[in-house]
């Protein structure tokens, strides 16, 4: 199987602090591969790393075979990669469908559109409705994002990274702050996405993470420790020592 997301030797350091070291990983298409560790093992910084937000100091990011590693974070948007972020990053006052139809407009091309006109332009409308339907929003698309649970606001996220329909997305902790039934509904979410896209999942939610996840990999300090399917990991003492503790 071919690899989506080919990451290969990426190092960056912040001064003395070594916040990538020599990382490595493959996401095939299809597979949920999830990136767990501790607080400030580099997680969100590989991620930023991925999307072209930091560049690395050394090593190669390959999207289906091309070398991506210098792309601005628009070139690989095109090219199929989406991301979302810990902390929601949605226009509170606009509607639910003018959140979605920013990220479509954007993908298109368009750097401005009255907000009169989205409306009448069927192709942007049949996107941004059958983005919202995946997520289960599309009955409430005319209403203001405020009005939406923070779960809701989660599943918005998500129905506009895939308003493009990427190649690979890239999730940056999507349960944070979620209670137990919105982490549900969302981890029920991307289960029904396993398959149809290849996916990097940043968790801390190991309920979630096990659930989901074809394969794991342990990053600790900036470096991979260990990567290897869920029950393997679960299992590795050098994982359960440096991260999951023995009453895992």
């Amino acid at each position: 199987m071919s690899a989506t997301l080919d990451v290969r030797n990426v190092s960056k350091s912040f001064g003395g602090l070594l916040a990538s070291r020599s990382v490595n990983l493959t996401v095939p298409h299809g597979e949920m591969h999830a990136l767990i560790g501790p607080n400030g093992a580099g997680k969100t910084t590989l991620v930023s790393q991925l999307f072209g937000e930091i560049l690395p100091d050394a090593g190669n990011v390959l999207l289906d075979g091309r070398d991506v590693t210098r792309l601005p974070t628009h070139a690989r948007a095109v090219l199929g990669m989406a991301r979302s972020f810990q902390i929601t990053t949605l226009a509170r006052d606009l509607t639910i469908y003018e959140n979605v139809a920013i990220a479509v407009m954007a993908e298109d091309g368009h750097a401005f559109r009255f907000w009169g006109d989205l409306r009448q332009d069927r192709a942007i409308e049949r996107r941004v409705m059958a983005a919202l339907a995946r997520v289960g929003l599309s009955d409430r698309a005319e209403e203001p994002v405020a009005t939406l649970s923070h779960g809701e606001q989660r599943l918005l996220e998500l129905a506009i990274a895939l308003s493009g329909s990427p190649r690979l997305l890239l999730l940056d902790e999507p349960m944070a702050g979620l209670g137990t039934e919105e982490s549900r509904r969302v981890t029920r979410f991307l289960a029904d996405l396993k398959g149809s896209v290849a996916i990097l999942l940043v968790e801390h939610d190991m309920d979630a993470v096990f659930a989901l996840a074809d394969r794991v990999t342990v990053l600790v300090r900036g470096e991979v420790i260990a990567c290897g399917p869920p029950e393997a990991i679960r299992q590795d003492p050098v994982v359960r020592e440096a991260y999951l503790g023995e009453d895992e």
